[in-house]
């Protein structure tokens, strides 16, 4: 398996993240972001033990394929 990297925040300062990945196999997206830790917001959500939730800045749905209109991922 094989991630393809979509793209990191552009206005990151170090450059680093959040990032958005696709798993081409799974045909997924995983995405990589601020680790949500304030109880009020996440007491807002029906969060299942299994799963967390990570943080990113509106200006990355950019990298999503469906809001781009990409058909192929690696153009």
């Amino acid at each position: 398996m094989a991630l393809i990297k979509l793209g990191k925040d552009p206005e990151s300062p170090s450059g680093g993240s959040p990032t958005i990945y696709l798993d081409d196999e799974k045909d997924t997206y995983l995405v990589q972001g601020w680790k949500v830790e304030d109880g009020e917001r996440l007491g807002q959500m029906d969060i299942p033990g299994h799963e967390t939730v990570v943080e990113i800045p509106r200006r990355m749905v950019q990298f999503f394929q469906e809001v781009k209109g990409d058909e192929d991922p690696d153009v």
